[in-house]
């Protein structure tokens, strides 16, 4: 479990077709190692379903950008192995790490939902 204590307010946040997508980043001092190039932060990502369908995380796409330039892509399918369906009303939350070489940098991204079939 990462120790990713809620900040009042998101870092970062967006509704699109009626879901609700919000970010909380933390530097983890503790697992950084600046005279390394070493900076690791955790995010904790909540998807909330305020539409009146039902949606399932599909996949992923992520873009980390250093204060250097260096850019690092990840996609896959769902996140951290799931590919959860989310109810009208409902809420997935889940915690991950990215490590940068850098402590200033952007990251950014995006998920893919589809309407779900009945």
């Amino acid at each position: 479990m990462l120790d990713t204590a809620p900040i009042s307010k998101p870092g970062s946040e967006r509704v699109t077709d009626g879901v609700r997508v919000s970010v909380w980043p933390t530097f983890l001092a503790n697992q950084s190692d600046p005279a390394d190039r070493r900076y690791v932060f955790a995010y904790r990502i909540r998807i909330t379903n305020e539409s009146n369908r039902a949606v399932r995380l599909k996949a992923r796409h992520w873009q980390i950008i250093d204060a250097d330039g260096h850019r690092k892509e990840v996609d896959g399918e769902g996140v951290v192995g799931q590919q959860p369906v989310i109810e009208p009303g409902q809420t997935f939350e889940y915690s991950s790490l990215c490590p940068a070489r850098d402590q200033l940098g952007h990251h950014g991204g995006s998920v893919s939902l589809r309407v779900r079939s009945r």
